[in-house]
């Protein structure tokens, strides 16, 4: 596999997480009734579809195709959040933390190719803010847990 097939392989799993996210976080916005948390889950979906589009850029810069599509794992997180939050008596608080787990396998995840020294510099720059915005959003999904 040469740099540029590695980076392009690193590269397509971010963004079908990325597309697993943002469709997670439309399921979550459907599951609740507060305003707050639609509101919150909305704009997450939306950062996710915007990481998508740079995730894109970035393999398409490196002549690679990108992955279209969710992944397989991330269709079945998502019909775990629906029976899950059918079943618990506060739906809320059960969609919450699925997203705190999921934005923390998400930073973790960044951090381990951003921590990758072959990484170009404009791919480690976009990594970075994805990871550093996903990083806040988790901090704001706590403190949305703690007022449930």
């Amino acid at each position: 596999m040469s740099y540029t097939d590695e980076v392009g392989k690193k590269l397509n799993a971010l963004l079908e997480k990325n597309y697993d996210a943002e469709a997670g976080y439309k399921t979550a916005k459907e599951q609740v009734d507060n305003t707050q948390l639609k509101d919150f889950f909305g704009k997450q979906a939306q950062e996710r579809y915007n990481f998508g589009h740079e995730l894109k850029a970035e393999l398409k810069s490196f002549g690679q195709e990108p992955d279209k599509g969710t992944s397989l794992a991330g269709d079945a997180h998502r019909a775990w959040m629906n029976i899950k939050s059918t079943f618990s008596a506060n739906s809320a608080d059960s969609i919450l933390e699925e997203a705190i787990r999921g934005e923390k396998a998400a930073v973790e995840e960044y951090n381990e190719i951003i921590n990758d020294s072959t990484l170009p510099p404009s791919t480690k720059s976009v990594l970075t803010k994805h990871r550093d915005n996903i990083q806040s959003a988790l901090t704001n999904v706590k403190s949305l847990e703690k007022t449930w």
